[in-house]
């Protein structure tokens, strides 16, 4: 029912000719990863939510910025790897491989006290790339139950297209299948057009072939704020301005494997050129208490960030339908009513952060301390994103507001609210520590079906001494994930199933003034 109403929302959304992008896909790519910071944080999986002392704070738990009593500048470069793994009915693929520089939370805390019985404040000013794009996804197999083209005629038959609509209207979608002959019409015997049909042949079977490439980042500009109380109570807030910047490229094949060159099809390709930069702002307030000295809990709260988007994208489709129609090409910008750009406003979900901390021979100075675990446990109500159009100089389209409001119930219906928890400890050995640390990020989906988790596993070394620090992490992260081709109402919808490594190695040099 649900995969149902997804796809007839789908299918009416290409129906407006200027339109294209938002899907309940694109949730995800905001609010399910898992975050950056500074080599310290990462080492211990991000579990610093009760901690403090750290310029990363300000992503988890502004309040732990109250720890500074000094000034600090802080800059974390750091590289990643991707490493994918894929299986498309039952064939796999492997040793798919991307890299890209990043950076990690970089900045200056200013800290210090402001009278005799241990009140302060502490201000920071960061940047941080919480989430970097960059993948490669491959896969490829047999498949002799369904075609791509089949969403095509699925759209033109929701719409009760006729040629003229078929031929026009839908730029992203069925009008590109049906100019290249990949879905024809069809006549009753008085020669009147009753239908349309696709012109790949299942039978044996067709070669599907998916290659994405992904490129950009999620970065965040904060301002942070924190007051301590006596040492016991710390007070925080934050206000960020995310940026985020996504490149996609995609590339989706199917070939004819069979001996015949007279059966009216050889292949088809579909290519896509996707951009989509926004900017938005969100708040986190925090607090972390200290019931005795070694022991440290804290509560954060994370508004939803409210985005707006300039959404960007061109497509081209050939295929070869050999004695049919030969090869043939048509292109997004043929249509004179595909417009290329889309604005449009998003709404991330919310999150909940508690947190505990235990300090081992906890001291004012930092140097006599021996370690400590940290650990958080998180709530991301991913069922609570919500997509709107952007308010121009006019009224707004109500047919594009229909849209958005089917869209968020679909949001409501394929999403949930999932917890996450991550772990993390220090041993110190003066001037040096070693710290480990690993996460969990349940499944966003819905659908228990849809296997998907992340998980972290990290580790670091640090060394602190005359003011100066050097700190050096190198974590695993596991996901879990799968990849939907194209989606059908009629049919069981076939899909990947994705596993990703990602090696994410971070360097932060730190001092104190």
């Amino acid at each position: 029912m649900f995969m149902r109403k997804f796809l007839f929302l789908l299918t009416g959304f290409f129906s407006f000719g200027y339109s294209f992008g938002q899907n309940p896909d694109d949730v995800v790519k905001n609010a399910w990863f898992i975050p950056n910071g500074t080599a310290r944080s990462n080492s211990i999986a991000g579990a610093t939510g009760a901690l403090g002392g750290d310029i990363s704070a300000a992503y988890t738990n502004p309040a732990g910025l109250g720890f500074y009593k000094t000034k600090e500048a802080v800059i974390s470069p750091g590289f990643l790897t991707n490493n994918n793994q894929s299986d498309f009915r039952g064939t796999a693929a492997s040793n798919i491989k991307k890299s890209a520089f990043q950076l990690g939370a970089t900045g200056v805390v200013v800290g210090g006290k402001i009278d005799q019985q241990n009140h302060s404040t502490a201000f920071s000013i960061s940047v941080n790339q919480l989430a970097s794009y960059n993948n490669k996804i491959h896969y490829k197999g047999l498949n002799d139950y369904s075609s791509y083209s089949e969403q095509y005629l699925e759209q033109l038959a929701a719409n009760n297209a006729d040629t003229n609509a078929a031929a026009n209207n839908y730029p992203f979608g069925s009008s590109l299948a049906y100019f290249t002959y990949l879905i024809d019409y069809t006549t009753d015997s008085s020669g009147n057009v009753n239908g349309y049909q696709s012109l790949v042949p299942l039978s044996p079977a067709i070669m599907q072939q998916y290659d994405e490439t992904d490129g950009g980042g999620l970065y965040e500009v904060s301002v942070g704020f924190a007051s301590n109380a006596k040492d016991k109570i710390y007070l925080g807030g934050s206000i960020n301005i995310p940026l985020s910047f996504y490149e996609q490229n995609i590339t989706y094949q199917e070939s004819d494997v069979s001996s015949d060159e007279h059966n009216n099809f050889s292949y088809s390709t579909l290519t896509q050129d996707h951009t989509l930069n926004g900017a938005g702002i969100n708040g986190r307030f925090g607090i972390i208490y200290r019931p005795q000295n070694s022991l440290r809990l804290g509560l954060a709260f994370h508004t939803p960030s409210f985005m707006s988007y300039t959404d960007k994208l061109n497509a081209t489709m050939t295929t070869n339908t050999e004695d049919y129609a030969g090869i043939q090409t048509a292109k997004s910008s043929d249509f004179t009513n595909a417009a290329s750009e889309v604005k449009y406003n998003e709404i991330t979900p919310y999150k909940i952060i508690a947190s505990a901390a235990y300090v081992f021979k906890e001291v004012e100075n930092v140097k006599l301390q021996k370690g400590f675990i940290s650990a958080d446990v998180e709530y991301v109500n991913h069922r609570g994103s919500r997509f709107t159009q952007q308010s121009g100089d006019g009224p707004n389209d109500p047919s594009v507001d229909d849209y958005y409001h089917s869209l968020n119930d679909i949001i409501k219906s394929y999403y949930k609210g999932a917890f996450d928890f991550r772990l993390g400890g220090e041993l110190k050995f003066s001037p040096l520590a070693i710290r480990f640390g690993g996460a969990y990020y349940g499944s966003p989906y819905d659908d228990k079906t849809l296997k998907a988790n992340r998980m972290m596993i990290a580790g670091g070394l640090g060394y602190r001494n005359h003011g100066m620090f050097v700190d050096l992490t190198v974590s695993e992260t596991f996901n879990n994930d799968v990849s939907f081709p194209y989606r059908l109402t009629d049919k069981a919808n076939t899909f990947a199933t994705l596993k990703n490594k990602r090696t994410n190695v971070l360097l932060t040099f730190g001092i104190k003034f």
